[in-house]
């Protein structure tokens, strides 16, 4: 029991290495982090996933303090936090740290929802807008959508959303993507193009039809199966791909679910979006596919990256909070532990403002732009948060 502990330990230390390579006084700079911290309620009904973990790391208070004290450890101006079904516990701790807050909370019989909050000696909510999926016959999950003001002069969209994840349901997944960011794209407009910033928990992976779908525009569902489109299952269809007169079968209505028309089956969206992780990829051995991170969840089914922050032209990703090496998670057995309060892990990003440029060129060719934007991504710099506060602060 003392040695997994001590294993557990020296994981979290390597979690906070990295170089800060900036200046620290950066006034137009926010901070924003994304981090599914696990609902209690569903952690209990759902002990399947948790069958390594220690029962005391499961508890709710113990779990309660150690996230508490990721999120003040990283000290994010923005946070945008998903699975939160105990609200009034993590928002008393969060206002008790200047921050004010947003909460939607999910339909039916779920008990959570996402939650934002922000610094208000730097932050000012402009106005606020939700989804309720369940309105659009897209299940209970829900999004926020605020418009935010950085210092009385920037201003942006934020977006947190913790998508369905259900593997076989990908019509839903992606409908509920397609909604949040047209959605996103409208407030954006009314207040004079501002930029975007999108967290959360999108439940597909970098190599997913999804993940496609959000860097590139548009997707032709047609040539995809459902089940596939998240990249969460592992169900192997190569055998139908080779067949080219096979097509994959849609409902009018699953078709609906994805692009918003029964007789559309290419979905898109108005958004030109960078990853922040991806954009940054370089000098770190834990850059995956895309040069996202290789993992930021982990449970007895799952161990890879759905965890992600979006954003569009006007905003700059300058530097990253790096993730854990895929050989010291592997050596957890699984999330959380007496060290990480939830099965996934915070991922944080500093986005800085830059001057609009006049650049309205119609989007170029999905092909052509993925070769684009590999080719920029190889070329930046890869720059780390440090880990020079305190991180035994108490915070119970």
């Amino acid at each position: 029991m003392e040695k997994g502990r001590k294993k557990a330990a020296n994981v979290s230390c390597r979690r906070e290495k990295g170089t800060r390579e900036m200046e620290d006084d950066l006034t137009d700079a926010c901070t924003i982090m994304s981090y599914n911290i696990l609902a209690d309620n569903n952690a209990r009904n759902h002990p399947d996933l948790y069958l390594d973990v220690p029962w005391d790391a499961m508890r709710w208070d113990s779990r309660r303090r150690l996230i508490i004290r990721e999120i003040r450890h990283w000290d994010a101006d923005l946070v945008c936090l998903q699975e939160v079904d105990r609200f009034r516990e993590i928002s008393a701790e969060m206002k008790n740290r200047g921050y004010e807050c947003s909460f939607k909370g999910r339909t039916g019989d779920a008990k959570d929802g996402c939650a934002t909050f922000w610094k208000s000696e730097r932050l000012r909510l402009l106005e606020e807008d939700s989804i309720d999926f369940s309105e659009f016959n897209l299940r209970n999950n829900v999004a926020q959508i605020l418009v935010l003001e950085l210092n009385g002069t920037h201003k942006f969209v934020l977006g947190n959303i913790h998508v369905l994840f259900n593997p076989k349901r990908g019509d839903v997944k992606l409908g509920q993507i397609r909604m949040l960011l047209e959605k996103a794209n409208a407030l954006a407009e009314k207040w004079d193009g501002i930029p975007i910033v999108l967290a959360g928990d999108f439940n597909s992976t970098p190599d997913s039809a999804i993940y496609k779908f959000l860097s590139t525009m548009k997707l032709n569902i047609s040539l995809h199966d459902r089940k596939q489109l998240s990249g969460l299952d592992s169900s192997d269809f190569g055998l139908y791909e080779l067949c080219s007169l096979l097509n994959y079968q849609w409902t009018d209505e699953e078709v609906r679910n994805a692009t918003g028309y029964s007789n559309v089956t290419v979905a898109r969206h108005p958004l030109r979006l960078s990853s922040s992780y991806a954009m940054l990829k370089g000098n770190s051995s834990n850059r995956g596919h895309q040069g996202e991170p290789l993992a930021t969840s982990y449970h007895k089914k799952f161990l890879g990256t759905v965890d992600y922050l979006w954003y569009t032209p006007g905003l700059e990703c300058s530097r990253v909070l790096d993730t854990l090496p895929m050989g010291a998670l592997r050596g957890t057995r699984g999330l959380p532990t007496r060290e990480m309060g939830s099965d996934h892990l915070p991922i944080v990003a500093e986005f800085v403002f830059m001057e609009p440029t006049q650049d309205d060129s119609p989007q170029e060719d999905e092909a052509e732009q993925d070769d684009k934007s590999a080719q920029a991504a190889g070329t930046a710099k890869h720059i780390y948060f440090s880990s020079e506060s305190d991180s035994s602060v108490d915070a119970s």
